[in-house]
Formats: structure tokens, C-alpha cells, sequence
């Protein structure tokens, strides 16, 4: 007879956002209810800048910060965080059997190439030769072959000491989904002890705002709550964020004297095509396996809409027709409003702020006026978080307040 699951605790957050650092400084500003974003910074467009960060305090060194761009100096700064809340910063012998999974992007472009051969292969005489010669010269090697997303984990090896198992998982939304699927599924099965979990992005990039305004799914001015872009076109604001978790076995965090922040109770994913009604499909056969230990009364949602018109409108579908149709009326609160759309890491940042506001026994209050949303007093024992991709990518999670 095959031995039970193990029971899966979180004992660590890193988060790094918009609102600031650390879980505390997150849930004041999602207390305070008035969530905005930048419409100056690439104007019209309205992003979700990182707040100010003193590198210096997660990554010593200041050649391992040059060496990194952006969004690699946010998820390292972001994992440092992590492994302090979980009270393992600096004990190598247990981040040497430490496992690691990211979500990651494919990486950030050298503006400044991209422009030398835009702008000048119109003019060049031999137009291949010129663009060859800018790859082989101007590109780091480090951009070539695809092998910038491995780079953010390879410097929390280097910066942290994180030295077990490393995985990297690519695909937007999904990726960060089954990042926590598959460190919450070794775990249970026995197969790992201990994992770092989580990802990074930068949103403050030109070419990723046109990239998507390609499939007009930017938000423009003026800055509009999730659920009330819909009937304004929709659109999601990109974000700067980093999210990190530590998840491991309750026997693990026992031995060593760790409490924990919350339960992983269940995480499942699914990837629908974008055929009217899939995304409500998928989650919905979610939903199915999942609704059983979902708790009427003391239970919310944390929803990873991100804005984008079709995709948040078939989350909303399956939110009212499934989840509040058969526990009554939940509250729903989608922090992209606050936080903007991160993309890989935006799963993992939903589940650490679910840990968070379990942590206080309460949820923060609604900020939209599109009804969805509603006032919650009951004390809060579980969290249902949401992930649906901006085009495909759907999944859930159940966070629990443990004791």
C-alpha cells in the first residue's frame, strides 16, 4: 500500500512589488483600498514600476548585480527574502538539498542592439552581413541559444547558495502555475523535502509593451480596477515583480523547528485553446476536483485576472456560475488591480499574498465598483487562488491557515 501524501507547508514569502517589500508592507497598501498605476512612465500605456530596492541587502556584491538584468536581480533580491522568512538564509548544509523551480521569461533584449540594426539595415550595402555581424559582435553569448531563462536561477545558486535540484519552466502564466504544482507534488509524494519556488519580471521594457499591444492587450490610460475594464475594451498593465516561496514537508519544518505560514493544500493546471468558453471549461473541470474541501463562510478568492477582455471575462463566468453559485458568496478579489500583470511569476505572488491575509485572519476590502467584489467580516481559514493566462494557462490553488 502506497504511503499518504505528506502535508505541504509554506514557511517562507519573498515578495517584491509596486506596494513595496515583504508581506507587511504589501497588506497596508492592499488595507488602504485605493489601488493606481503609472500612466506617465510609457504613456499611454499604464505599467506597475518596481518600488525602489537597495539591492545591497540580498546581493553583496556588486559585480553579481551588474552581471544580471533586471528582472534577475528582482528574483534573486525576491528568493533572499524567502530564505529569510523561512529562517534558512546561510545554512548551507540545508540549501545544499535544497530544490529550486522558476518560471521564467525568455529574458530581457538589448534595446540598444535592436535599435543599431533597425536603424541601420536600410542603409547597409549588404543588409544579411551587416545584421550577422551585429548578433556576432554586439550580443552577449549569455543571449544566444535560449539560455537567458536559466540565468536567474543559476545566480540564486550563486548569490544564496541554493545547490540542490534546479528546474526552470517557460510559458508565461502556466509556467508559474506548475512551478508550485510540481514543487507542491514532489514534496507531497516524498520525493523532496524542501523547495524554492517562484519567479521574477520586469515590466518597465518598451519591447514587451509592444509585443502585446501587438494583440491589443496593454491597458491605456486612464488606469481602470480589473473587473471594470471589461465594458473599456480591457487590457492588463505589465508589472515589475518578484515572488518566492518556501514550501516544504510538515515532518522537514518540524525537525528543524520551523512554523508554518500556511498549507498548500492543492495546486492543479490545466491549458485550454482559446475557443469561446475554454477558459471556463478548464477551470470549471478544475473547480470539480477541488470544490469538496472548499469551506462556505470562511473561504475567499484571490483571483489572478489579469484584465486581458476575453480571458477575464470567462474567469468572471466561472467565478459567478461555479464558485459563488455553489458556496455562496465568496469574496473575490483580483490583485492585479494593485500589483498589474506579472506573467510567470503573478501565481506564485497570489499564493504568498493569500499567506498573507491568512496569516491576519481577514481579507483586505474590495476596490472596484463592478459589484464582483464584496465586503468580507468573517474570520479567514481558506484561499482559493486563481491563474488564468492571458491567453491560455488556467489555474487553482487552496491555501490554508494551519492550527
Amino acid at each position: 500500500m502506497a504511503d499518504a501524501p505528506r502535508e505541504v507547508w509554506i514557511t517562507g514569502i519573498g515578495i517584491v512589488s509596486c506596494l513595496g517589500e515583504g508581506g507587511e508592507t504589501h497588506w497596508k497598501k492592499l488595507m488602504e483600498g485605493k489601488p493606481s498605476g503609472d500612466v506617465t512612465l510609457f504613456a499611454p500605456f499604464v505599467v506597475h514600476p518596481i518600488t525602489p530596492i537597495n539591492f545591497d541587502t540580498q546581493i553583496p556584491k556588486k559585480g553579481d548585480q551588474r552581471q544580471m538584468d533586471s528582472w534577475q536581480r528582482i528574483g534573486t533580491y525576491a528568493a533572499g527574502l524567502a530564505l529569510d522568512s523561512a529562517g534558512v538564509k546561510g545554512n548551507l548544509e540545508l540549501l545544499s538539498h535544497m530544490d529550486m523551480i522558476v518560471a521564467a521569461g525568455g529574458g530581457e533584449r538589448d534595446l540598444n542592439v535592436d535599435s543599431t540594426i533597425l536603424t541601420g539595415t536600410p542603409h547597409a550595402a549588404n543588409p544579411a552581413a551587416f545584421l550577422n555581424e551585429k548578433l556576432m559582435g554586439d550580443l552577449r553569448p549569455t543571449l544566444f541559444l535560449a539560455q537567458l531563462s536559466n540565468l536567474l536561477a543559476g545566480n540564486i545558486s550563486i548569490v544564496h547558495g541554493v545547490t540542490g535540484s534546479s528546474r526552470t519552466f517557460m510559458g508565461e502564466e502556466s509556467s508559474g502555475v506548475d512551478a508550485v504544482r510540481i514543487a507542491l507534488s514532489r514534496i507531497a509524494a516524498g520525493q523532496s523535502d524542501i523547495a524554492l519556488v517562484g519567479g521574477a519580471h520586469n515590466g518597465e521594457r518598451p519591447d514587451q509593451l509592444m509585443l502585446y499591444e501587438f494583440a491589443g492587450n496593454c491597458l491605456k490610460d486612464p488606469y481602470r480596477p480589473v473587473w471594470e475594464r471589461d465594458a473599456n475594451g480591457g487590457g492588463f498593465a505589465l508589472a515589475s515583480l518578484g515572488a518566492f516561496l518556501v514550501i516544504e514537508a510538515r515532518e522537514h519544518a518540524e525537525k528543524r523547528g520551523a512554523k508554518p505560514l500556511a498549507r498548500l493544500t492543492a495546486v492543479l493546471s490545466d491549458r485550454s485553446n482559446r475557443k469561446p468558453g475554454a477558459a471556463t471549461a478548464a477551470l470549471s473541470r478544475l473547480w470539480d476536483k477541488l470544490k469538496d474541501k472548499v469551506k462556505s463562510g470562511h473561504a475567499a478568492v484571490l483571483s489572478g485576472a489579469s484584465g486581458a477582455k476575453a480571458a477575464t471575462a470567462e474567469e468572471r463566468t466561472f467565478l459567478e456560475a461555479q464558485v459563488l453559485e455553489a458556496k455562496g458568496d465568496l469574496a473575490v478579489r483580483a490583485t492585479g488591480s494593485y500589483l498589474g500583470h506579472g506573467m510567470e511569476p503573478q501565481f506564485p505572488m497570489n499564493v504568498a499574498l493569500a499567506v498573507v491575509a491568512l496569516g491576519h485572519g481577514e481579507l483586505f476590502p474590495p476596490c472596484d465598483a463592478s459589484g464582483l467584489e464584496k465586503p468580507m467580516s468573517a474570520p479567514l481559514d481558506q484561499v482559493l487562488v486563481t491563474g488564468v493566462g492571458h491567453w491560455r494557462g488556467e489555474g487553482l490553488a487552496l491555501v490554508e491557515r494551519v492550527g
